[in-house]
């Protein structure tokens, strides 16, 4: 049922250590990328017109340099960001510079998602707090991100199966993972079912992060009686 390098390739841990690796790259990337990409969003949501704090200059520029980034391919963007992959990790090719890139791709993508989120806040209860004197940071920290909290988890969700789907290329610049050993010992030495054992185990994980965020979404959703 199973060729000979498949077999080879599970006795000696390899498959195992590329599902570890595709978790490993697709987990921290998404924690920096959010890191990021969330002061970006919540930025982006209160120097709009109808925010708290409106900067609409502000607000413009942010939003070219977030819709730039969004918009360049993720290969094409991979290869033009590989001088920056060297000045930050010191290497341009390997999973440190994957998760650069991963980071750098994801935070756009990331910061759109949040600030999304946080425009379902309803208005009147951001106008409540305004009434009772609070400051915008304590309407940040205290009204908007706990009541978007369940949609920014949904956006969390989002972005880590895309990251993941990004994570796949890491062969392209000598990464590892799931999508290195498809192409390197599936395609490339025409050993189906070794590829489509990386599908099926790339599946197998993003049900299990979607099934995880939605879990948490719903527990952390005033609106849902537990």
């Amino acid at each position: 049922m199973f060729s000979d390098m498949f077999q080879k390739l599970w006795a000696n841990g390899i498959i195992q250590r590329g599902i570890w690796e595709t978790i490993y790259m697709t987990i921290l990337s998404s924690l920096i990328s959010y890191a990021i990409g969330l002061p970006l969003g919540v930025v982006l949501n209160i120097t709009d017109r109808e925010g708290i704090y409106p900067l609409p200059l502000l607000n413009r520029l942010l939003g070219l340099v977030v819709n730039f980034f969004r918009s360049v391919p993720f290969i094409i963007l991979m290869v033009a960001m590989l001088p920056v992959a060297k000045l930050v990790v010191g290497v341009s090719l390997g999973n440190r510079a994957m998760i650069v890139m991963l980071v750098i791709a994801a935070s756009p993508y990331v910061a759109r998602m949040a600030e999304s989120a946080l425009k379902e806040v309803d208005a009147g209860v951001i106008e409540a707090a305004q009434s009772m004197g609070s400051s915008n940071a304590q309407i940040v920290w205290k009204v908007l991100l706990p009541e978007a909290k369940p949609a920014l988890i949904t956006g969390a969700v989002i972005s880590m199966v895309t990251i993941l789907g990004y994570s796949a290329m890491s062969a392209t610049i000598g990464g590892t993972g799931l999508g290195q050993i498809a192409v390197s010992y599936g395609h490339q030495r025409f050993n189906p079912d070794v590829t489509w054992c990386c599908v099926f185990l790339t599946v197998i994980i993003v049900q299990v992060i979607q099934e995880v965020g939605i879990w948490i979404s719903h527990k952390t959703d005033k609106r849902i009686r537990h």
